[in-house]
């Protein structure tokens, strides 16, 4: 069940009525725990074993480790949790890329191999809500927080259907105490998540999915444009991966909004960002503030020296790109935003930019201009890894484009066939989010100030351009992680 599908806009209303008329903060929970678990059996109801065993595991390792008096005691239901947890995931998502890994490495030894390959299907949300139990057996075993006696209360913290197939990675200790707490309606905060709704499928449907449709045409068959036309490719990627994610984010967080909950924010402009420290503290915030706290700090962060942040800093982009998917394409992809980041972190400018970008003007000064468009160029440089179907694919879509910058210069023009509405689009939330880059989301205040009449005309024409400039419905993109 798609955010973006007929069947969405049926399933959320009818729970939101249910929910609000239900009373009592216990039944509203096992009514959203319900919802949920039956939006995830839309996409395969035999992986719901998966989702409960998942959550019954931490559950109860949860409270074993809280109970245990000997520190042996307490170090065994950890493991027996944090195995359980990446054996699956290790099976699901990564089996059958260790094995025709390591057929490949043999067979440059002139060792022939047949590897044994799985015909299985990977879990939507796995890593998501695999990240979600690991994070909260962790905090439990470092005497963070305690553990969750109600299993309703714990289950629908791990399943909750806005964040359960793509994220925000949430935290117990951000997302517990909500589900524990009576909640009543508020219309100000109902109203407002509309609004990131609206903005979060203009994103995907108008911006993410008209962008994709070029984007495709240009990667499947790079062999056949030349330099200007695949770089025109590698920045549609970049804006599709944008509307596609960030769009997600948004309609994820303004439907939790409807039922009284605040997710953790997952994307902050990040292409308005000036370097590629800022970009990462802005980019799926959840996911690289969890590799910051459950993988960065505990190899010992920035101490010891510059050998122990370069050495960290790669661990950590490395293992987020492998968890993105079992492809060499994304290993690489985390090493070059490694290697890009490494001149701040080795001269410890990784945190010169923690303010906004032109924050408090209209536009950004010449050097703050340089540093956008090398910050962005360097983003759009590490997407063809990420889009590219191989390794061997993304050197040779780089490597062409290179080699043929000087021809095929209007070509992009033909390959639009004249219709330029793609860019149009991109212009328009490029405009909307510069101008509300200091707000949680760009149908935020300050543009509730606007008359009455100004925001419903920009509420009227969004919702236009959705209904009718949405490109090929496709699914979001980090479904597949």
């Amino acid at each position: 069940m798609l955010f973006n599908s007929p069947s969405f806009a049926i399933f959320l209303p009818v729970v939101f009525a249910l929910y609000w008329f239900t009373k009592g903060r216990r039944k509203q929970n096992i009514l959203l725990m319900i919802a949920s678990y039956y939006f995830y059996a839309c996409w395969d109801w035999r992986f719901l074993f998966l989702l409960a065993f998942s959550t019954v595991l931490d559950y109860y390792t949860g409270i074993k480790i809280e109970e245990s008096e000997k520190k042996s005691s307490k170090k065994f239901w950890f493991w027996l949790s944090i195995s359980a947890n990446l054996g699956f995931l290790g099976f699901f998502k990564y089996y059958n890329f260790f094995a025709e890994s390591f057929a490949e490495l043999l067979s440059g030894f002139g060792l022939q191999v047949s590897p044994w390959i799985l015909q299985i299907i990977l879990p939507v949300g796995i890593s998501f809500y695999t990240f979600h139990g690991l994070s909260y057996v962790i905090d439990i075993y470092k005497e963070r927080i305690k553990a969750e006696k109600s299993w309703i209360d714990y289950a629908l913290f791990v399943s909750f259907f806005p964040l359960l197939v793509a994220g925000p990675i949430e935290r117990a200790t951000h997302l517990l105490p909500q589900i524990k707490k009576e909640r009543t309606f508020n219309y100000t905060n109902a109203v407002d998540g509309l609004r990131q709704i609206l903005w979060g499928l203009f994103k995907k449907m108008v911006v993410a999915d008209n962008c994709a449709h070029y984007a495709n045409i240009i990667f499947n068959d790079y062999h056949n444009y030349t330099g200007v036309t695949l770089i025109f490719g590698a920045i549609l990627f970049a804006f599709q991966i944008y509307g596609d994610f960030s769009g997600y984010s948004d309609i994820a967080l303004g439907t939790a909004r409807l039922f009284g909950f605040d997710l953790l924010r997952n994307f902050s402009y990040p292409y308005f960002s000036r370097d590629i420290a800022e970009f990462w503290r802005r980019w799926h915030i959840s996911l690289s503030s969890w590799f910051r706290d459950y993988l960065y700090i505990p190899l010992g962060g920035s101490k010891g020296g510059n050998w122990m942040r370069v050495r960290n800093t790669f661990i950590i982009f490395i293992v987020s790109g492998f968890w993105h998917g079992a492809n060499w394409t994304f290993i690489m992809w985390g090493f070059l935003n490694a290697l890009f980041i490494m001149p701040s972190i080795v001269l410890k400018t990784n945190r010169n930019n923690l303010d906004i970008i032109a924050e408090g003007r209209l536009l950004p000064n010449i050097k703050e201009t340089f540093q956008l468009i090398i910050t962005f160029s360097l983003a759009c440089f590490a997407w063809i890894f990420f889009r590219s179907a191989s390794v061997t694919d993304a050197f040779g879509y780089i490597g062409r484009a290179f080699s043929t910058l000087g021809q095929g210069i209007g070509y992009p023009y033909k390959l639009l066939n004249g219709d330029l509405k793609v860019l149009i689009f991109i212009l328009i939330m490029l405009i909307f989010e510069w101008l509300m880059r200091e707000q949680l989301h760009a149908l935020r205040k300050p543009f509730t100030k606007l008359p009455t009449a100004g925001r419903w005309a920009i509420y009227f024409l969004l919702t236009i351009l959705v209904l009718l400039f949405a490109g090929e419905q496709a699914e979001f993109i980090y479904f597949q992680f």
